[in-house]
């Protein structure tokens, strides 16, 4: 460390050294401005670390409690709350949505089940007519679209990713059978009996704990970039499907509006949860410990590959079991076979392995490469390499 080195601080258990010393590289010579870490094995934290700064000009030290938006970190913890309610026998994995969601009930969706929806295998990663604007800031009129529009294919014979829409489907089933907003279920059911630093929308009282996403995600984009980004061909089904997934309406994915003030309050599950790495780490090792609600049969369900191969939104393959994404070659979840639980745009990740007793989570306020991501590998190898050292 030197004298201009950015302020770490925390505990951490030293045969977890090597985490330590990750987290330090990972500030000082990896491009993190400022992120927590913490690490669950066998019940017991062994590390808990947070450090660099809130803000690009480095005047503000990010802090024990300081949130972040962690992206599709929250579509783990959200497939959490699915599980629990299937687990007490309020949501059913194969009973057709339209048993609580008549208003589905219509262009070939009769049978979309919630198991689809949990599998990116419901057709609906995008909503095909053009949305107002704000419309991410209205729950109903998201869903409401939804309900009402063709799938892009037929539900339960392909998959890919709900990016945005994920939370919505999910989260609708969740509102019906709890009588709760999704931020309300997701804090007394999951969050606050596991002590869980985690939220989706955010309570008025908690916007000043948060650090705003840096780099160029959170800036405006361009009708040029969001040709680049898309990259549209000759099928036109296509281009609407995977610009609408991403930019319909504008601001869904946070791009130009995660630092807002209506972001922050907003309810959009699949990618607007803020919290802190021990939150996250605090879900996953819930889930481990039989503490989440979540009945043995039904993880173990959940574990199970439901969705493998070419993705059509990703347009590369994916693997998925229910709502966590699965450990493969492709794209590692931590180093054991059974890893299960999610990354978040940029490298936010969270994460278990059953086999190790391990539960891993893991914010940046600056996101990094949309598909690889060297600073949040360099700290899951640190973690695994202390494992072998314990």
């Amino acid at each position: 460390m030197t004298a201009s080195s950015p302020p770490i601080a925390g505990d951490c258990d030293p045969a977890f050294a090597a985490l330590r010393v990750a987290f330090r590289e990972n500030l000082d010579a990896r491009g993190e401005v400022g992120a927590g870490v913490c690490v669950v094995v066998g019940g017991r934290v062994v590390a808990d670390l947070w450090g660099g700064h809130q803000d690009e000009g480095r005047s503000r030290p990010w802090r024990r409690d300081t949130l972040v938006d962690a992206y599709s970190v929250g579509k783990g913890i959200t497939a959490m709350l699915a599980l629990q309610l299937v687990s007490e026998g309020a949501l059913d994995l194969d009973a057709p949505v339209v048993s609580l969601w008549p208003e589905f009930a219509s262009e070939g969706k009769q049978r979309t089940t919630l198991r689809m929806f949990l599998s990116h295998q419901a057709g609906l990663p995008a909503v095909r007519e053009p949305l107002r604007d704000d419309a991410w800031q209205h729950w109903e009129v998201m869903t409401h679209a939804l309900a009402g529009q063709r799938p892009f294919w037929e539900p339960g014979k392909a998959h890919g990713y709900h990016v945005n829409t994920y939370g919505f489907l999910v989260g609708e089933l969740v509102r019906r059978v709890t009588g709760q907003r999704f931020g309300a279920a997701l804090r007394e059911r999951l969050c606050a009996p596991l002590s869980a630093d985690y939220h989706v929308g955010l309570p008025e009282s908690e916007l000043a704990r948060v650090a705003p996403v840096l780099g160029h995600t959170a800036q405006p984009i361009s009708e040029a970039g969001i040709a680049a980004f898309v990259q549209p061909g000759e099928d036109a089904e296509r281009n609407l499907m995977l610009r609408h997934t991403y930019f319909n309406p504008p601001g869904l994915s946070g791009i130009g509006s995660v630092n807002t003030r209506a972001w922050r309050l907003a309810e959009i599950p699949s990618a607007n949860g803020h919290g802190t790495a021990r939150g996250v780490a605090a879900l996953y090792a819930g889930v481990l410990a039989g503490r989440a609600g979540i009945a043995s049969p039904v993880l173990e369900e959940a574990l199970r590959v439901q969705s493998d191969g070419p993705d059509r939104v990703l347009e590369r393959p994916s693997r998925f079991g229910l709502g966590f994404q699965l450990h493969s070659e492709r794209r590692p979840i931590g180093h054991g076979a059974r890893g299960f639980g999610h990354y978040g745009h940029g490298g936010s990740l969270g994460f278990a392995d059953p086999d190790a007793e391990l539960a891993f989570g893991y914010v940046t306020n600056l996101p990094g490469p949309r598909w690889r991501a060297p600073r949040t590998q360099a700290l899951v190898d640190a973690v695994y390499a202390s494992l072998g050292e314990t």
